[in-house]
């Protein structure tokens, strides 16, 4: 189905508020994510980064949509330049010291559909690393 969002779950040999931490705190958000310039998990903040294949970059524009603390954090997900706008949202859910990290990314649908690298298999592609690969290796590895 097209219209279906991608959902990506998984667990982290990591307590919540750090999941929630590596998630909301800029200087860790950059050592597993992109490079932001600025970021605050508060309600109507906006932040954009640059992304794309090598050849070339997109700006992507996002804004605070929801923030509940150490829980929820969701924010709209558009590119300059091009119409259509989504929704990523990140859920933690403890589970004992670990944490089962839920990632739904809607409204893929609206992005051009004549753009190949507005393709759902590319956003599956990137959030299966960013989640799977980056995080899980940015908070489970050892603090020392």
């Amino acid at each position: 189905m097209k219209n279906e969002p991608i959902i990506i779950e998984r667990m982290f040999n990591a307590p919540a508020d750090k999941v929630w931490k590596a998630l909301t705190n800029i200087e860790e958000i950059r050592q597993w994510y992109f490079k932001l310039a600025d970021f605050k998990a508060e309600k109507g903040f906006e932040f954009d980064f640059e992304g794309g294949p090598d050849d070339r970059k997109y700006l992507h524009k996002c804004r605070i949509t929801e923030v509940v603390p150490g829980k929820k954090l969701q924010y709209s997900w558009r590119y300059e330049g091009y119409e259509g706008n989504s929704f990523v949202t990140f859920e933690l859910i403890p589970e004992g010291g670990k944490t089962r990290l839920k990632l739904t990314h809607e409204g893929l649908e609206t992005f051009p559909m004549n753009n190949p690298d507005f393709d759902k298999k590319n956003f599956l592609q990137g959030w299966t690393h960013i989640v799977g690969t980056s995080l899980k290796d940015f908070v489970e590895k050892v603090s020392v």
